[in-house]
């Protein structure tokens, strides 16, 4: 049998563990992931309005549930963990999906002062991941600015608009649902520095944002024609296309006099965060344009836009694992078709998938074709990773190094326990919010059991270990 560890629980790691348990029948997989539960961003970056996405869980549930896949949570690996070496020890193969942890700096005089976020940590407040941050996002805010026009700016855009009618059938934790729903803010500002024809975000994703109870869209004619594919946007990719004709209709629409007002801006890019009485009043603005090459220059105009809170949204960057060789400029590490590269040479059963090997580009879904390359690449290497004898089953001696892994049991308690909490507070299932909730959930049992030699109790009776 062919032992492969995955690091990280998210769709790559998933969709690798995939690929392997159906490509070899002699595979087992061990899927590690820090965090005592499962499926990385789908449970901790989507959107809790977003439920047709965030049900993707179903699927990579049934991949974790397969018999020769076991789930090994609470399991870090790297610094304060195992050591990557130890790893490579245990296992005939590692694979690592670990993501792009980061996020980018706009690097502007401000950037660190109180009220000024990244839209990361935004998001890790309001989905409920343990490290987030304890809050005080929106406490006193009117006027907020998020700088982006990719996806997440939309979504961390549309959940300052939501009101609580609307987030409290989600499974957001019940303190971010209590302070956005009490929250005053009543303007916010989607920045872009370049046009419209430029955005990241997708058209479903746009459109969102004009269907939210008693909130308007604006959109500055000006601004959209300032784009030289505006007035044109027939030679654009259809999703260009389909984002600059909503555009358009918003621009031409007279305002509603609605609570609360999104404004789309492009051709702008912050320089400087403004403070009044040590924490952001504003965000100083520098209007750009066109350079002609698909870029924009400076044009040396400015204007002022009050903020309390600004939310940085523009990417993500992976972080060096220790252990494993990493490229500083791509934010990756070295690989060929998924192989790890040390020093200019291929390291024999080591692996990358997901962010980490590609950068942090395209949707969940172009994690799919990512994985299969490189578990394609570890299959063709199988038969000489298998000769390597190993000590035994790798839990043990993850346990031997202080390892406390939260199996399948342990994150089926965590499961009933939000069911549980949801239900008290007159909701559905809502998060737990910490560390401690979610090792108190998982319980002695959850740990104790999470995979043993002989199987993991909550899998079938014929679990191969």
């Amino acid at each position: 049998m062919l032992r492969v560890a995955v690091v990280g629980s998210g769709p790559s790691g998933v969709y690798t563990a995939q690929n392997l348990v159906q490509g070899d029948p002699e595979v087992l997989v061990d899927v590690l992931d820090r965090l005592p539960c499962p499926y990385g961003l789908v449970r901790y970056g989507v959107a809790p309005d977003h439920e047709k996405i965030k049900s993707l869980q179903h699927s990579l549930r049934t991949v974790l549930e397969h018999e020769r896949v076991r789930f090994l949570g609470g399991v870090r690996v790297g610094a304060d963990g195992v050591p990557v070496a130890r790893l490579r020890e245990l296992y005939h193969a590692v694979v690592y999906c670990v993501g792009a942890a980061s996020d980018r700096h706009l690097g502007i005089p401000g950037e660190e002062l109180p009220g000024s976020w990244s839209a990361t940590d935004f998001v890790s407040w309001y989905s409920a991941h343990p490290d987030a941050s304890t809050g005080g996002f929106v406490r006193d805010v009117r006027a907020a600015v998020v700088v982006g026009v990719g996806n997440v700016a939309v979504d961390v855009t549309r959940m300052l608009a939501r009101g609580a009618a609307e987030l409290s059938p989600t499974d957001m934790p019940q303190k971010a649902l209590s302070a956005l729903s009490a929250s005053g803010v009543t303007e916010i500002h989607m920045v872009g520095r370049r046009g419209p024809s430029q955005a990241r975000f997708t058209t479903k994703e746009l459109r969102e944002l004009g269907g939210l109870p008693d909130t308007e869209v604006v959109v500055d004619e000006a601004e959209l024609a300032s784009d030289p594919a505006y007035g044109d946007p027939s030679g654009l990719p259809a999703a260009q296309r389909r984002n600059v004709e909503v555009l358009r209709g918003w621009a031409a629409a007279p305002a509603r006099g609605a609570r609360r007002r999104i404004r789309l801006r492009f051709f702008l890019r912050p320089v400087a965060l403004l403070a009044v009485e040590g924490r952001v009043a504003a965000v100083r603005l520098e209007r750009t344009a066109p350079d002609g090459r698909g870029g924009v220059t400076a044009t040396g105009q400015y204007e002022d836009v009050e903020a309390q809170l600004v939310l940085r949204s523009v990417g993500y960057r992976g972080v060096p694992l220790e252990g494993l060789p990493f490229d500083a400029e791509s934010g990756t590490v070295p690989h060929v078709a998924g192989r790890v590269v040390r020093a200019g040479q291929v390291a024999p059963g080591e692996y990358v998938a997901g962010w980490i090997k590609r950068g942090p580009t395209g949707v969940i879904g172009t994690n799919r074709p990512c994985a299969k390359e490189t578990a394609a690449s570890l299959l063709d290497d199988a038969p000489v990773l298998a000769r390597r004898r190993l000590a035994g089953d790798p839990l043990d001696s993850l346990r031997a190094m202080g390892a406390e892994p939260v199996g399948w049991a342990g994150w089926l308690a965590i499961e009933r326990a939000e069911a549980a909490l949801g239900a008290s507070l007159g909701r559905g299932v809502v998060k737990l919010p910490d560390w401690a909730a979610l090792r108190a959930a998982a319980g002695p049992g959850g740990r104790s059991r999470a995979a043993s030699a002989s199987g993991d109790p909550s899998r079938p009776a014929d679990r191969t270990s």
